[in-house]
């Protein structure tokens, strides 16, 4: 037979659910004092480093809420040493670089003058479906509109565009545009890698291997404007 008792509460009595309201609000209090004491940036654009310390905030919060055994006070003394180390840390990074890089990383270059910077894009755990979505919320088409981009330490994704004037073929980037791949030119005209984004202009009947990355399939480029 099933135990509603059991099923709703666990092992506690109903009495405790007063408790649970008290431990929740003591709790959420230190946390708004916590994310304060960070400030801002810890709050808006979370690093990795950032993360791990919110995380850890929301973790020794959150087990005194609603188990018994957990004392507030431990608590609040793991919430006081993450703020403290968050603050030690803080302060060597603002007084060394290579510090700062070593628990924040550094932005890498994805792209530069509408072409894959293949080496630094292997080192990110970005999929290439995942980047594409990202550049086509951006209004980008094809990556000739695109003169760089960066992914940040927060790992938001920077795009600095070309002007109107200034854009060039590039491999595009619309849902199905890489499927119909070619490896023999079918008119005069201009083809980018599927690989690695390198464009360039190819006649019909003809082969080629990128001088990028090796790769010998390709699709026909775009020109398009960026549609803002």
């Amino acid at each position: 037979m099933l135990d509603f008792k059991q099923i709703l509460l666990g092992s506690e009595d109903w009495s405790f659910l007063l408790e649970t309201v008290l431990r929740t609000s003591i709790m959420f209090v230190i946390i708004i004092l916590g994310l304060r004491l960070l400030g801002k940036r810890g709050v808006k654009q979370l690093s990795v480093f950032e993360l791990v310390v919110i995380i850890g905030l929301g973790s020794a919060a959150g087990d005194p809420m609603f188990y018994k055994d957990v004392g507030i006070i431990p608590a609040i003394v793991v919430s006081t040493m993450i703020i403290s180390l968050y603050s030690i840390i803080t302060y060597f990074i603002g007084k060394s670089k290579k510090f700062e890089q070593l628990v924040e990383g550094q932005p890498i270059c994805l792209i530069d003058e509408g072409v894959f910077c293949i080496d630094d894009f292997k080192k990110e755990s970005l999929g290439e479906d995942e980047f594409f979505a990202e550049l086509r919320l951006k209004g980008v088409s094809h990556l000739g509109q695109i003169e760089k981009a960066i992914e940040e330490i927060s790992g938001e994704i920077s795009v600095f565009y070309y002007e109107d004037k200034d854009i060039k073929y590039g491999l595009p980037i619309l849902p199905n545009s890489l499927e119909k791949t070619l490896k023999t030119f079918t008119k005069n005209t201009y083809y980018s890698c599927t690989f690695c984004g390198y464009t360039q202009e190819c006649d019909s009947g003809t082969q080629s291997n990128c001088r990028v990355c090796g790769k010998d399939e390709w699709v026909e480029s775009s020109n398009k404007k960026r549609i803002s």
